[in-house]
């Protein structure tokens, strides 16, 4: 009688241990597939602009147009980068602009001017900081010629060694046959231009 008692003891300390590392492997596994918060987190300005699907995720309004031109424009000048992102975030700019604008450059040349432009700002010890574009209250709508235009303020500001510059543009949107909000140009915004 007493061997088959030890014989129960060890039979139901065995299926406990089986049933441990039974558990034991399903958290693992479990723990192993568990998504990674952390890497979203860990994403860098410039994964961020290009991770965004402009076919499925086009900006809706002119402002929201220019907060990504604005932040692909800030990732040129003031964040690392390979030469294949440089690429990509050239491209993703060029899906903002009206064909009209578009069609005065090819992609090559536009790459090539974009990274002309790129090395001489940044010799200059310039990058820029930060940016702000006009609340939707202050940008101006129109029609002209049977199509839908917008006008639209964007404030960069520039770091130069140790001082703060701040440059105003003036941004003039169109919208296109699919309805999206395209810029047409930009220019140097003057205050002095007003008062005339």
């Amino acid at each position: 009688m007493a061997r088959s008692k030890n014989d129960g003891v060890k039979r139901i300390v065995i299926m406990i241990l089986l049933a441990a590392v039974v558990v034991g492997g399903f958290a693992m596994i479990a723990f192993r597939n568990k998504p990674d918060n952390t890497a979203a987190s860990t994403l860098t300005p410039v994964d961020e602009v290009l991770a965004r699907n402009l076919d499925n995720n086009y900006p809706a309004t002119p402002k929201e147009v220019l907060k990504y031109y604005s932040e692909i424009t800030r990732c040129f000048y003031s964040e690392e980068y390979s030469e294949e992102q440089l690429s990509e975030m050239a491209m993703k700019s060029r899906e903002l602009l009206d064909d009209e604008l578009k069609a005065q450059q090819n992609d090559t040349d536009y790459l090539n001017d974009l990274k002309i432009a790129i090395d001489l700002f940044k010799s200059q010890n310039r990058n820029i900081s930060s940016y702000s574009v006009s609340s939707a209250t202050d940008i101006d709508y129109y029609r002209y010629e049977n199509a839908d235009w917008a006008k639209a303020m964007c404030l960069f500001t520039v770091r130069e060694g140790t001082r703060m510059v701040a440059t105003q543009e003036e941004f003039l949107l169109r919208k296109d046959v699919s309805g999206h909000w395209k810029i047409f140009g930009w220019r140097i915004y003057d205050d002095d231009e007003k008062d005339e």
